[in-house]
């Protein structure tokens, strides 16, 4: 076993090692975790603006006729409906309704669809797609060429229209448009994962360092890392793939049935259908603990001196104040119950609580409600 693998980076590397980031493994590419600090990042972002370097996700582009291709019958999301420029958040499953990916289809034209997947999954999910899509023109993974930017926080809208104009306030939420910026015409969806306003944008790799320094150059902004990605995600209740679900989950036990198109066929149905007759197993939950101590990964979950589950994703909340996290157990628990979070030594006392933990992000509550992005 290679216990050193070669990590990938993306083309905004040396920018990243010029800001003094902390650089560590993520997905398997080498990624900035943090440049001052995540809490002053976290805080940041919520306030102002903040720009992360995503270019380790993967995308695809897919010129098909729909039904043609069988992509709608490969998501859970139904995407016959879906107007131009619009983007849909969903899963792939596997024939037990376990997630192979979670991810955002967008409509690009009348037979075009972009396909963003998460990074350490995008050689599987290329290749799934690949063995089952049919009557495909092109499907091609434009990864290696396309870069993404996410721009995020109240402060985003003003940033964005002083670089490509007034157009980009017409853009409605889980919607995209076409713009121009330095001389490249890029797709900007009005997306994110962090519970505040904001975009991402997709720019061929050759101008991404430019576009890198032009948004920092507004001194609204300033870079973030993926350990404060990971705060304002989880202050949302946003699950992580790959540790609070993955091939081994359900959309239903991980709380995101809404995601599911239950009018149309998709692989996994029958596995989720099932799963709902029978009853869950396990359920994913929200809790927040009664002191600044932080839950982790791997903590185990008591009720009444009871094992019954597991965190799943845990962390200090920099915007509560309180250390938070979610997590799978045995049986449901009603909001408001108290539970103990355990590891060896550590005993956290804590209380189940519905998402979002924080309910003051920039994103309307509506639209908190339908999210789950990366």
């Amino acid at each position: 076993m290679n216990e050193n693998p070669v990590l990938s980076e993306t083309f905004l590397i040396n920018q990243h090692k010029e800001l003094g980031a902390k650089l560590a493994s993520f997905g398997g590419w080498l990624m900035p975790i943090q440049y001052t600090g995540i809490i002053e990042e976290h805080n940041w972002t919520r306030a102002n603006a903040g720009l992360f370097d995503i270019c380790h996700m993967g995308e695809f582009i897919l010129q098909a006729d729909l039904v043609k291709s069988n992509l709608n019958d490969l998501v859970t999301i139904d995407l016959k409906d879906m107007p131009l420029r619009a983007c849909r958040y969903g899963f792939m499953l596997n024939e037990q309704g376990g997630v192979i990916d979670d991810l955002l289809v967008y409509r690009i034209a009348d037979t075009e669809w972009m396909i963003v997947v998460n990074a350490a999954t995008t050689g599987g999910d290329y290749a799934y797609l690949k063995k089952h899509l049919t009557g495909a023109t092109r499907f091609e993974n434009v990864s290696p060429s396309l870069g993404k930017l996410d721009l995020q926080g109240p402060l985003a809208p003003a940033v964005l229209t002083k670089l490509v104009g007034g157009d980009i306030a017409a853009l409605q939420y889980y919607t995209s448009g076409y713009f121009n910026l330095l001389g490249e015409k890029i797709i900007i969806s009005r997306t994110g994962y962090t519970g505040e306003l904001g975009y991402e944008l997709y720019m061929p790799n050759k101008k991404i360092i430019e576009l890198w320094q032009k948004i920092l150059s507004d001194k609204r902004v300033k870079p973030i890392g993926l350990g404060a990605r990971d705060t304002l995600r989880l202050e949302m209740g946003y699950s992580l793939y790959g540790q609070d679900i993955d091939e081994h989950t359900t959309p239903l036990e991980a709380g995101l049935q809404y995601f599911i198109s239950w009018d149309k066929e998709f692989v996994g149905k029958a596995a989720l259908l099932k799963q709902s007759q029978v009853g869950l197993t396990r359920r994913m939950v929200y809790f927040m603990a009664d002191s600044r101590r932080s839950p982790r990964h791997n903590y185990r979950i008591l009720h009444n001196a009871q094992d019954i589950g597991s965190v799943t994703s845990g962390s200090f909340s920099p915007s509560l104040g309180f250390g938070i996290g979610m997590g799978y157990v045995s049986r449901e628990i009603l909001a408001g119950e108290k539970i103990i979070l355990k590891d060896a030594a550590v005993y956290i006392t804590a209380k189940v609580v519905n998402k979002p933990f924080y309910k003051n992000g920039t994103v309307k509550s509506k639209e908190i409600k339908h999210a789950n992005t990366r």
